[in-house]
């Protein structure tokens, strides 16, 4: 069936008051990033609705990334009727028709924004419901959950039906709750955080630091291709790389093993509260889960918040390990993030990392360093890039050598 258009109902923008079309205009903006590949599609909209005009656009492949789109409760693929009771009458059997199967029930839901169509809302769905009655043996109509559920709105452009409901991705327009940084693995964790924190309304950039010639340029584009996954909740993220090589030498040289994992740690966190003042970030995002490793314990944390006041959110910390992989499959990260590529994380992991780390050596031994020189140098080197919708970073030669190893 030939959609014409797609309506979008919006989610908790509903209880969003004198913030209402802020929120609006934003959702708008994201959905066009996500569909900007359909170069036909036209994007309106209003206060109660957002009506996305196909012009032939392929209605499935629409509708796919629009599932993704965060802040839509759900929307309709409708057809287009000119205002001919006799035409209406035609495409609404033959919706009917095409999801009917014998002994279901059905329902007429006709909506008038323009009050000068010469029939009422009742008188609509009395014509619509006896015209299909009369043609459709086998259907009866059921008020109360009905099996098939048409939907006639009457505008001035057009009459258009639909009969179907599709559940979008729900929570906020990213971009809502403001900006935060996201500290990027290459792990199973972090997408999971972002594509959580994401749903909250928060804008992220992801902030991920690469140690070459320790890590590979494959290692890189395994974290770009990543949150290209994450892409099609939003249309487009910033990608930060933040070289870490210097950090992580000279840390491994003049910092006790056990307490290795700590500082490099500190030093990550006050690079990436330092990007966020730079950038406009209120806070940041990570993957921690309590207790996972012995960076995550609550004594960990302790050390490693104490470089910064700026918040810390964790969106998966309560979570154990198959409630973070399930999600991360869901939003199909989980196969990607445990290719073996190395990660700067793990690198120059110590043997008996501390579990329990005590601030005031963390900042002892943190002392005997040049913390100011080694950020400094290592901010000059950063290199910021936009992924969009639909890219890719990894070829087919580099994702068969990370299954062979």
């Amino acid at each position: 069936m030939q959609y014409s258009e797609i309506m979008v109902r919006y989610g908790e923008l509903s209880t969003k008051g004198k913030n209402r079309r802020s929120f609006i205009d934003r959702l708008a903006h994201n959905v066009r990033k996500s569909l900007h590949q359909f170069p036909n599609l036209v994007v309106k909209a209003h206060r109660d609705r957002m009506h996305l005009q196909l012009h032939g656009e392929n209605s499935e492949a629409v509708m796919t990334s629009l599932k993704k789109v965060f802040g839509i409760q759900n929307f309709s693929p409708s057809i287009r009727v000119e205002r001919d009771i006799e035409a209406v009458k035609e495409c609404a059997l033959e919706m009917i028709k095409d999801q009917f199967s014998d002994g279901m029930t059905f329902k007429i839901n006709t909506r008038r924004s323009d009050h000068d169509f010469k029939f009422d809302t009742n008188e609509m769905n009395d014509i619509l419901g006896g015209y299909i009655l009369k043609n459709l043996p086998g259907i009866s109509v059921k008020m109360k959950a009905p099996d098939l559920k048409l939907r006639v709105e009457v505008r001035k452009n057009g009459i258009f039906l639909s009969s179907q409901t599709i559940n979008g991705a729900g929570g906020l327009p990213v971009g809502t709750a403001g900006k935060a940084m996201m500290m990027l693995s290459g792990g199973i964790d972090s997408p999971v955080a972002a594509y959580l924190a994401m749903k909250r309304g928060v804008e992220i950039e992801m902030v991920h630091f690469f140690s070459p010639p320790y890590t590979s340029e494959q290692a890189l584009n395994k974290a770009k291709e990543l949150t290209a996954k994450l892409t099609p909740y939003v249309g487009h993220i910033k990608f930060i790389e933040v070289p870490f090589t210097e950090i992580q030498e000279t840390v491994k040289h003049d910092v006790p093993s056990g307490y290795l994992m700590t500082v490099q740690r500190r030093f990550m966190l006050r690079i990436a509260a330092l990007l966020a003042k730079r950038r406009d970030g209120l806070a940041i995002f990570n993957g921690e889960s309590l207790g996972q490793v012995a960076s995550q314990t609550l004594e960990s944390m302790l050390a490693i918040n104490d470089v910064t006041t700026m918040p810390i959110l964790r969106p998966v910390v309560s979570m154990d390990k198959n409630e973070i992989i399930k999600i991360a499959q869901e939003i199909d990260t989980f196969d990607l993030s445990i290719k073996p590529f190395e990660d700067c994380c793990t690198i120059f992991a110590p043997p008996s990392p501390k579990t329990k780390p005590r601030l005031n050596k963390a900042r002892d031994y943190e002392a005997r360093l040049d913390i100011d020189g080694l950020i400094e140098r290592a901010v000059t080197g950063i290199k910021i890039s936009e992924i969009k919708n639909g890219e890719t970073f990894l070829n087919q030669q580099e994702n068969k050598f990370a299954e062979l190893l």
